[in-house]
């Protein structure tokens, strides 16, 4: 399974991040399977900044820094190059550039799956998305 390489989407971390139910038992389990290296987790770099916001209210900066970097030890920060930017600029496919931007770094690092909640939000992208719960399934965790 080791050779599985997967994009974990912002919205699979937050649930990990703040235990959000029912979603977080999945999520953890995705993010161990990464840490125990049974698979390659990847996350976009621009998860980071997104996250770093939105914990704004709940969390101070130090702890979202802290958060942050513990999820820096689990996965991989992959980005996209400048032509891809462009491209997912240029996409009108894609109702969210968010969306496209997570697709380009998945790309970029031939991932096998993009991990979100919001698979329909991803139904014209390269990479093949499936929820936590489907990934689980696959991989024989559920």
């Amino acid at each position: 399974m080791k050779n599985i390489t997967v994009l974990v989407d912002t919205n699979v971390l937050l649930d990990y991040l703040t235990t959000r139910k029912p979603y977080f038992d999945d999520a953890y389990a995705i993010l161990l399977m990464c840490a125990e290296e049974k698979v390659n987790g990847y996350m976009a770099f621009h998860s980071i900044p997104d996250i770093y916001y939105i914990l704004r209210k709940t969390h101070d900066a130090r702890a979202r820094r802290e958060m942050l970097l513990g999820i820096c030890d689990i996965l991989t920060v992959t980005s996209a190059s400048h032509e891809s930017v462009v491209n997912a600029i240029k996409n009108d496919v894609f109702k969210d550039l968010e969306d496209c931007l997570q697709d380009k770094c998945a790309t970029e690092i031939n991932a096998d799956y993009i991990i979100t909640r919001n698979i329909t939000d991803y139904q014209k992208s390269v990479c093949k998305a499936v929820t936590p719960e489907q990934f689980l399934s696959r991989t024989g965790q559920l």
